[in-house]
């Protein structure tokens, strides 16, 4: 059995604990590896490195962070199938995603590393005569970085990439239900020639690991994506120390289906964003607001195609779910589905644990007569579990869909170009899809929500440059007098 070690200092090496922890297959349930668990001393350790790091680090030109970065994307290209396949065996969601998961880290590290030629500011006119004025970025220092087990690929290239062509230096803690594939990351960033201390990588628990680095003085800025409750703790800590924050968190986003809609087209759409990942996205669709002229066929529809859906291993080609990622995760979605029915909703598919199979599989699971404050229609279930709610009309839809403390992703079919506009007005999220899914961002656009789904911060896009960059003002005065803004006006 592989143990797997800490990276710190560029050297992989034991917790001061001497503790492991086990990593499982959630198929299989067979034990894949060995894993430290770190203490806070770790995490000093860890910090410490990245400081001594960080002159050196952001001294770097840009441009040679960012061929650093083309080297790490060309060596995901080449090892694709085989992070793929890993992933498969360590989360459990099927080739297909894990392929699609692989790709993101992919786009992303040439996307960053593109962005060591731009690092873009801005220059603007004085109101002064012979004055200059400009702004640049630059790093902010040590950045902790925390992230979830359901992209373990994708979701820590959005983090690291950007804050290593901005010149940060970082400590990066994976979820613990994924470190294996964190670990292949380190070792593919290390042998594209990062230099030492500039990415350190811990393991271990949430509390431990996680509340050292918010807490640690040396990090200046923490990146979390996770649940909104836990979202709140990072928050609440890291302001002791005036630190800034990222948060990514949890969405309840809804589905809206006109009675103009293509409804195959629909059922495509709610199938891949309630099922896929087997409902463990941030950004899955939970809740299908449709319009109450189509809502029965519709139902029949997407009851005729969650029949058909394929669950079981997610190496095996064909398979369309794979299991949820633990015991907890499958018994709390399990609890939901009680809850719903205790509420009043008609359980129409699913709803049970897959018993036979070894691992932790749920069947997709379909509600139908939810209204829109049933728990099981507010919160996030992270599971594949989806609640139809009738609506009379668009405006009683959107207002369906704004009806909870989330907003990260929405999605409205429709052929009418009004109605799309008035959606893309009216929906409190920060994504919006036309006759699409609630899922499958681009990098190169903005990533977040609004609401309890996050604090404002954006990633992917420039707007991950913003997230790890402080921004200076800089003025040029080449008059040769002492000039005073506002005071000595040139009009």
């Amino acid at each position: 059995m592989q143990e797997y070690k800490l990276f710190i200092n560029g050297e992989w090496v034991e917790s001061s604990t001497g503790e492991t922890f086990d990593d499982y297959n959630p198929t299989t349930l067979e034990l894949i590896g060995k894993i430290q668990r770190a203490s806070q001393d770790d995490v000093q350790r860890a910090a410490d490195s990245a400081e001594d790091a960080f002159e050196r680090w952001s001294s770097t030109p840009p441009p040679y962070r960012g061929k650093i970065l083309f080297q790490a994307a060309r060596m995901l290209e080449e090892r694709k199938e085989e992070l793929a396949r890993l992933m498969t065996i360590e989360m459990g969601k099927v080739l297909d995603e894990t392929r699609g998961d692989v790709q993101e880290a992919i786009d992303m590290t040439y996307y960053a590393a593109g962005e060591g030629r731009r690092l873009l500011g801005e220059t603007t006119p004085s109101e002064l005569p012979n004055k200059f004025c400009l702004t640049v970025r630059r790093p902010i220092g040590v950045v902790g970085l925390i992230t979830p087990w359901n992209f373990p690929l994708a979701i820590p290239s959005w983090k690291i990439m950007p804050a290593l062509i901005c010149g940060n230096t970082a400590v990066f803690k994976p979820a613990s239900d994924t470190p294996i594939l964190a670990i292949e990351l380190v070792k593919i960033l290390t042998e594209a020639g990062l230099p030492k201390g500039v990415l350190n990588l811990v393991t271990g628990d949430g509390s431990t690991v996680g509340g050292a680095i918010i807490r640690n003085r040396k990090i200046r800025s923490i990146s979390f994506t996770g649940s909104l409750e836990t979202g709140k703790l990072v928050m609440g800590e890291a302001s002791r120390d005036m630190k800034r924050v990222s948060l990514e968190l949890g969405g309840k986003n809804p589905i809206i289906v006109m009675d103009d809609a293509d409804l195959n087209l629909a059922v495509d759409g709610i199938l891949w964003g309630a099922f896929g990942t087997a409902g463990q996205r941030c950004t899955a669709a939970s809740r299908v607001i449709a319009h109450e002229k189509i809502l029965p066929l519709l139902q029949e529809k997407l009851i005729e195609r969650t029949k058909q859906l394929k669950i079981g291993n997610g190496l095996d080609e064909g398979t369309d779910i794979g299991p949820v990622i633990n015991n907890s995760q499958l018994q709390k979605i399990a609890k939901y589905v009680e809850i719903g029915k205790d509420e009043g909703a008609k359980l129409v598919q699913g709803g049970s644990i897959i018993k036979p199979l070894p691992g932790y599989f749920f069947e997709p699971t379909i509600f139908t007569d939810a209204a829109s404050d049933m728990k099981i229609a507010q919160d996030e279930i992270f599971g594949p579990v989806v609640s139809l709610i009738s609506a009379g009309n668009l405006d009683e839809a959107i207002q369906i869909a704004n009806s909870v403390v989330y907003g990260l992703s929405s999605s409205i079919y429709t052929d009418s170009i009004n109605d799309a506009f008035r959606a893309i007005e009216k929906i409190e999220a920060g994504i919006t899809y036309i006759n699409s899914s609630t899922i499958g961002a681009e990098i190169h656009l903005p990533f977040g929500g609004v609401k309890s789904s996050g604090n404002g911060a954006r990633e992917a896009g420039t707007t991950a440059i913003e997230e790890f960059t402080e921004l200076k003002t800089v003025y040029f005065d080449y008059s040769g007098k002492l000039q005073k803004a506002q005071i000595d006006l040139a009009y």
